[in-house]
């Protein structure tokens, strides 16, 4: 005699019921405030692509979207927070090349894999990283900090947004290219490493051109090179790395999208195309390049090979360079 019960008539329908609201809700998308996650303090190259992006996407989506800075760990606090959210398109993650590349480059335990605990969404923009000092730092020129370096071994500071992040890698870069040491001073995030740049608490620092744009023009901070192929348009007057004797330093740190794996499609759509929309508008494509920012705004499948691209690169300069966080 079979044991198999049947399920009394309320039972199913109430099952029924439950599997046809998945859809309707994934349709009425979004009902609520999105949240989106910067995992780094206000202030950096992250947090400034979010809020530069967010009012654009509220209008594209028709609710409240709301910032929230997750320091901790160059990103893998936040990054760990997203993953483990809910895949409904109510939590977002906004974040750099350290957060979807460089990490898992450098740090086998971290905790996620972007390629495969996210649906990615699209890299909006990059900027090329800038090599810049404090103005009472003695140096004005690359090849003057490197002859300074030389004679001042391990005592110039160089601040950066957090171990492990592209300006600690491309400072490291730069200390095997010209043949010199510094020493690395790491904080949690962009923002309070340039502030204490800026408070001569620090020496010199690659940060991305973006984040401290805005300080160069105020004359609070100088600039000795750019880490691009060529010049920026942002600042024509400064030299690339290259240009200053330096080679193997054109390095580009990037801001992208993200969001739990598994999106419903018609929620995944929705994010994407707001994401799409926003950087599709003229006048914050304007901000973004007078920032020093180029617009990239590629499809979440470009994403994706790009991303392996990059977290295979970072692979190879870490290992060759023998590159720990610690």
């Amino acid at each position: 005699m079979s044991h198999l019960k049947i399920a009394p008539l309320a039972l199913v329908a109430a099952l029924c019921a439950g599997f046809a609201a998945a859809p309707a809700l994934a349709q009425s998308f979004p009902e609520r405030p999105v949240t989106v996650v910067v995992p780094f303090p206000p202030g950096g190259a992250s947090d400034s692509t979010a809020r530069l992006l967010l009012p654009k996407m509220q209008e594209k989506l028709g609710q409240p979207l709301v910032v929230d800075n997750r320091p901790g760990a160059n990103g893998a606090t936040g990054a760990q927070h997203v993953k483990n959210s809910p895949a409904d398109g109510y939590t977002l993650l906004v974040g750099s090349i350290g957060v979807f590349a460089i990490n898992p480059a450098l740090n086998p335990k971290l905790g996620y894999a972007p390629g495969t605990d996210f649906d990615l969404v699209t890299v909006a923009v990059r900027t090329p990283n800038v090599l810049v000092a404090n103005p009472n730092f003695p140096a004005n020129t690359v090849q003057e900090l490197v002859a300074y370096l030389k004679k001042n071994p391990d005592k110039v500071t160089f601040a950066t947004s957090g171990a492990g992040s592209s300006d600690h890698l491309t400072a490291a870069l730069f200390w095997q290219q010209t043949g010199t040491t510094g020493i690395h001073v790491p904080y949690k995030g962009g923002g309070p490493a340039i502030a204490d740049l800026i408070a001569g608490h620090s020496d010199v620092s690659f940060q991305n051109l973006g984040a401290v744009a805005s300080h160069i023009k105020a004359g609070k901070l100088k600039v000795l090179g750019v880490t691009a192929a060529e010049r920026n348009p942002v600042l024509p007057d400064v030299p690339t790395m290259k240009e200053a004797g330096v080679d193997g330093l054109d390095v580009y740190s990037w801001q992208a999208a993200a969001a739990p794996k598994g999106l419903p499609p018609e929620v995944s759509k929705k994010v994407v195309d707001a994401f799409a929309a926003a950087l599709a508008d003229p006048a914050v494509r304007s901000k973004f390049n007078d920032l020093g920012f180029q617009i990239v705004a590629n499809t979440p499948e470009q994403f994706a090979a790009f991303q392996k691209a990059e977290e295979e690169r970072w692979r190879r300069v870490v290992a060759d360079g023998k590159i720990a966080t610690q």
